[in-house]
């Protein structure tokens, strides 16, 4: 038994909703919009990117560069390739028949080939994203020359995004999934476990979109930031003073014009890991 492609969809778009919809420092949720985007442009980009994103006819690589297309059209800014790069090999792990997500997660990314890995390059380029430099090897602007894989373990130290290709998704499981399911069990609803996971990632690792638009050692003033905002959200259950913590980062990165867009972005392939773990459950297929 496998997820159908209506639910492969519902999840996905749940995901980015969720993930917008929770109070995250620095960057676009509904308590606040930011960086010339509001929230309203991530829902339309969750919604136009779904389709090409779950279309069991299309290979990976081609399935980013049609929903990066999507967006563009819909709301001609950058608002999800991290999201896409992420989230497009777990929706196809989804899909396979039987197994373990995480074992299936892996013969996808194995099974990425040249093709994949052009598809790829083009959606970046068209994406734009920002802080995008020139890279000895591998350039996306270059036509490639191996694998996507490759690519990716070449990229992996400056780039968290790409790192995930390479270690089969250790941080969305290791910190996000775990984070998430951790606050679930002692209790958070609502917003506050997505919260929590997009804490943990921004605490525990610099940033790589903060890294590549404003330099490592600003990376690493955030990252610091971050902790010690997540010693205090745990200390406390009064939402107002939660909330009140949350908002304080938010406005003073937001002044800063920093956005930890990667550790949004592994928050959403967190939610999506959990959502399909539990549809996979609820259907008798071991997750």
């Amino acid at each position: 038994m496998r997820l159908s492609r209506e639910e492969l969809r519902a999840a996905y778009e749940d995901a980015c909703r969720a993930e917008i919809r929770a109070l995250k420092p620095g960057n676009v949720h509904v308590f606040a919009d930011g960086h010339e985007m509001s929230a309203e442009h991530f829902y339309i980009s969750a919604s136009v990117s779904s389709a090409p994103l779950t279309d069991p006819d299309l290979p990976v690589g081609r399935r980013i560069l049609e929903a990066v297309r999507a967006t563009r059209a819909a709301v001609n800014t950058n608002t999800n390739l991290g999201i896409i790069l992420l989230c497009a090999p777990l929706i196809r792990a989804a899909e396979m028949p039987g197994g373990d997500l995480r074992d299936n997660l892996g013969k996808v990314l194995d099974g990425l080939d040249l093709a994949d890995t052009a598809a790829v390059f083009e959606a970046i380029v068209l994406a734009s994203p920002g802080g995008l430099g020139a890279a000895d090897t591998h350039d996306v602007r270059d036509a490639p020359k191996a694998g996507l894989l490759e690519a990716m373990q070449e990229a992996a130290g400056r780039d968290r995004i790409a790192r995930q290709y390479v270690t089969r998704y250790d941080d969305v499981f290791a910190v996000g999934l775990a984070t998430l399911e951790a606050a679930t069990v002692r209790g958070e609803s609502g917003m506050w476990p997505t919260v929590f996971a997009y804490m943990a990632f921004l605490a525990r690792f610099q940033d790589s979109h903060v890294a590549r638009r404003h330099g490592a050692e600003i990376a690493r003033t955030v990252q610091e930031e971050a902790a010690a905002v997540s010693a205090s959200l745990g200390s406390t259950h009064e939402e107002a003073t939660r909330i009140a913590l949350l908002i304080d980062l938010d406005r003073n990165l937001k002044q800063r014009a920093i956005n930890p867009g990667t550790s949004a972005d592994l928050t959403v392939a967190s939610l999506l890991v959990h959502h399909y773990r539990f549809a996979l459950h609820k259907s008798g297929v071991d997750g």
